[in-house]
């Protein structure tokens, strides 16, 4: 049986600016294209030739819950380049002392899956990392994007494109 990805952090915030931070998706992630602050919105996360992500955001619960479907997907480091396409990923908040606590889940994201390994690695850096001091200090550490790999808006559209079509001629 597999398991999903998790992991847990404290953090020294209320769970209400847990949940804004987390939905403030660029100061700890990186650039999105998109919106993600209300029930079925949709943003697409890209590291160039890496790493493509659509996401639809089917949940929000101010102060508790944020959740994402994985809407289409592309890995190039995996033989199943799409093998997070259907998955979730989730922050559930909860009060913690003077803090929150938030368990992030990636539901779909194995032991068994080929990417995990790579996958656990940069969620954990994230999350545990750059997402915490985003709460704790108002900066994270997302990823910058940089000369050539910069992405304008129009072509993260192009890339969620492709990958819908790929999706769709499966």
């Amino acid at each position: 049986m597999s398991q999903d990805y998790t992991t847990t952090i404290t953090v020294a915030g209320t769970p209400q600016q847990a949940f804004d931070a987390i939905n403030d998706v660029p100061t700890w992630w990186g650039r999105i294209t998109g919106t993600t602050t209300a029930v079925g919105d949709e943003f697409v996360y890209v590291v160039p030739g890496l790493h493509y992500s659509g996401f639809r955001v089917p949940a929000l619960e101010p102060g508790r819950l944020v959740e994402w479907v994985v809407t289409g997907s592309y890995l190039d480091f995996v033989d199943d380049h799409q093998e997070w396409n259907g998955t979730r990923v989730r922050f559930e908040i909860a009060p913690a002392g003077d803090g929150a606590t938030i368990v992030f889940t990636h539901d779909g994201l194995g032991q068994e899956v080929p990417c995990y390994e790579i996958c656990a690695n940069a969620w954990s850096m994230f999350v545990n990392g750059s997402l915490k001091a985003r709460i704790e200090t108002g900066t994270g550490a997302p990823y910058e994007f940089r000369g050539d790999e910069q992405l304008l808006p129009h072509e993260h559209e192009a890339l969620h494109e492709q990958i819908a079509d790929a999706v769709a001629n499966r």
